[in-house]
């Protein structure tokens, strides 16, 4: 299961007031983090009660990028038996990711969906996604911003239930758009909240190809995809699933915030996935991503 934490000293301080848990980043104080979000052993715990026995730790998104090295190093210290971790790499430095993949301890990185203003298919970014796909990272593309400017998405929570995912979006569309995933075909990218609605709009994409240059197989692309569960619906997941294949969805949560999945595993279970197409989700694609798998 993927999840966020926050490793000290990176000026993030995480308080808890009563119930509440209080994050403060640059002078602003956030309330959305439900749940332990530094103690590891807390977590854990939290995840026993939710069923789930492995995790993969990532960067809180407001602190991608931020001093990298020693962020890495601190996400490196943290893997266990039972917790990988996934690192930050800028996107304009591919060499940062090298390093990282190079080190080993870490499964990969997490970057944002849209950076300094571009999208993932970017031409600046190629670099990186040619280092990517030689070291064989898993980059886990998470949205970081309000998604849209518009008034309305400071109403009713739009800017996280809708304008979130929408970023995601819209960077997995560039990315197939431009090429990216036709131009690597073994890139390793995950994207959050079932990849917001791109599965939902990969018809009306792929029309668009029908008739404008170069005429891309949009479907293919997205299914070169991996995508996590955190949709809250069964038959959304399972019509995701049905479109991208059981092994390319992983168990997620987007822990530990309110917008999260406590209990990640029963939204699959409800899916009434084959079997074997269950387990894969709940566990085995994560497990061969991350290059767990133990031999038969």
């Amino acid at each position: 299961m993927i999840a966020h934490v926050v490793v000290p000293g990176l000026g993030a301080t995480v308080t808890w007031d009563g119930d509440a848990q209080v994050v403060e980043l640059d002078g602003r104080r956030i309330r959305s983090a439900v749940r332990e979000f530094v103690a590891v052993d807390r977590i854990l715990a939290e995840q026993d009660r939710a069923g789930v026995d492995r995790v993969v730790l990532c960067p809180w998104v407001q602190l991608l990028g931020r001093e990298p090295a020693r962020q890495n190093e601190a996400l490196a210290e943290l893997v266990s038996e039972r917790v990988a971790c996934l690192g930050t790499a800028p996107l304009d430095d591919p060499d940062t990711l090298v390093a990282v993949m190079r080190d080993g301890r870490l499964s990969g990185v997490e970057v944002p969906a849209s950076f300094a203003g571009e999208y993932l298919g970017a031409d600046r970014f190629r670099p990186f996604w040619a280092a990517a796909e030689e070291t064989g990272a898993l980059v886990f593309v998470h949205p970081t911003t309000r998604g849209f400017a518009a008034p309305v998405f400071d109403e009713h929570y739009l800017w996280n239930t809708l304008g979130n995912p929408f970023e995601t979006t819209i960077a997995a569309a560039h990315m197939v758009l431009q090429g990216v995933l036709d131009d690597h075909p073994a890139l390793k990218v995950l994207l959050a909240h079932g990849g917001g609605a791109v599965s939902a709009l990969r018809g009306r994409l792929a029309h668009h190809q029908a008739f404008a240059p170069p005429g891309r197989d949009v479907l293919a692309a997205l299914r070169r995809f991996y995508y996590d569960t955190v949709v809250f619906d069964p038959g959304v997941l399972a019509a995701l699933v049905a479109f991208a294949g059981a092994d390319r969805v992983l168990l997620g949560s987007d822990y530990p915030f309110d917008m999260g999945d406590g209990r990640p595993a029963d939204v699959v279970r409800a899916a009434r996935l084959p079997r074997a197409d269950e387990q894969k989700v709940l566990g085995g694609n994560a497990l061969r991503l991350l290059g767990l798998e133990v031999p038969a």
